[in-house]
């Protein structure tokens, strides 16, 4: 896997890893510790930012769940991709700063069977949003074309990955491998830490090797082989010892929990999600 000196690319930057300089309240000891807006797919976008805040935190990773419309095919989908006005999603960004919740990446579906038209709106969605990195749960074929988009647009695109083993989608590290390859440095990794171990492999080592391309990370604490998600420090994903990392090695990377257990209140389970992880990096837990 090519890598690339952070340090160039990061000066082009005004969001994600740029963090650091204004120091959040939710920073853990050098890490910034947000929360995916998957975690609060249970409610509406205002209510979600609410939520954001309930949880002690200040940074999201906002999803195409909260978004999107709700119910269309995939013709009307289309239809509205292509016609949403930007500024819905420039308020969007309002509304969000008027909350004090920074916006730190849009995880969007860009699949194979977006149109070049899909692919350059959500590009301009991004960019309205205030954000320099897409996320997005694509096919590993999907790698050079979204490539051109990146490059056009000076947006970073960090490939997602999911615990079941398919052809055409990223899982494993040979999946990263693939995708990576000649790709330019606009392309790199949303490292899903649970996914990666249930699936496993082991996330720690592969952020030690590859961190320079990783332009993010889903916290989640899961069971190897394909085990289900837990409370974190209840699972066996060594989510202490990846933080432990990310700390001391001053990777910069953004990390934000993603809660999937259906039970319960999510946001108290976010909340406890973010303590725990703010333990770890003070050495309270």
């Amino acid at each position: 896997m090519k890598k690339c000196t952070r340090r160039g690319f990061a000066l082009t930057l005004l969001s994600g890893r740029a963090w650091a300089a204004t120091r959040p309240a939710n920073a853990g000891k050098g890490v910034l510790i947000g929360v995916e807006g998957w975690s609060f797919r249970d409610r509406p976008l205002e209510a979600a930012i609410r939520a954001t805040v309930d949880a002690g935190l200040d940074a999201m990773e906002l999803g195409w769940n909260h978004v999107e419309p709700s119910g269309l095919s995939r013709t009307d989908m289309r239809a509205w991709y292509l016609s949403v006005p930007l500024d819905n999603f420039r308020r969007i960004r309002d509304r969000f700063q008027a909350a004090g919740v920074r916006i730190v990446g849009y995880s969007a579906t860009l699949r194979k069977d977006f149109t070049d038209a899909e692919i350059e709106k959500t590009f301009q969605m991004a960019s309205a949003l205030g954000v320099d990195t897409i996320t997005t749960s694509t096919n590993v074929s999907m790698a050079a074309r979204l490539d051109e988009y990146a490059n056009k647009h000076r947006m970073r695109v960090g490939f997602h990955n999911h615990s079941r083993i398919r052809p055409d989608e990223f899982t494993t590290p040979q999946d990263f491998d693939a995708a990576l390859k000649g790709r330019s440095r606009y392309i790199g990794i949303n490292l899903d830490v649970g996914h990666f171990w249930a699936a496993g492999f082991d996330p720690v080592a592969f952020t030690r090797q590859h961190h320079a391309r990783i332009w993010s990370v889903h916290l989640k604490d899961r069971k190897r082989n394909q085990g289900p998600d837990f409370p974190f420090g209840q699972g066996d994903t060594p989510l202490r010892e990846f933080l432990l990392l990310v700390q001391r090695k001053k990777y910069g990377i953004p990390c934000f929990i993603e809660w999937e257990i259906t039970e319960g209140d999510p946001v108290a389970a976010v909340r406890r999600c973010a303590e725990y992880c703010r333990g770890v990096l003070s050495g309270t837990v």
